[in-house]
């Protein structure tokens, strides 16, 4: 609670609770880092597959119109990675854990 109580009373850092059906799906974030803002978001696992995240990171980004947005994907988290494209994020570095991906700029 108190790393949440820090994120949510800092004034740089946007959250929003991913809702489906009801129901709390996650969260997604965005945050400046080396002066970059970045986006970040979690699903819970039953939450998976169904369109969920795009749906989401869709809404958050029309919500936050800063660009360019910075975002990393796990190498092996594929659906994390075609979620962040069908949104229109580029991939532009990679190693051998995470890939590295901008939206604008």
């Amino acid at each position: 609670m108190a790393h949440w109580e820090r994120i949510l009373t800092n004034d740089e850092i946007v959250t929003r609770t991913i809702l489906c059906d009801g129901l709390v799906a996650g969260n997604i974030v965005s945050f400046v880092e080396e002066g970059q803002r970045e986006i970040g978001y979690w699903l819970g696992r039953e939450f998976w597959g169904k369109g969920v995240a795009t749906r989401a990171l869709t809404a958050f980004l029309a919500l936050l119109t800063d660009r360019p947005l910075y975002a990393h994907a796990a190498k092996g988290n594929i659906a994390s990675l075609h979620v962040l494209q069908k949104c229109g994020f580029s991939i532009t570095a990679e190693d051998d854990n995470e890939i590295a991906l901008t939206l604008g700029g």
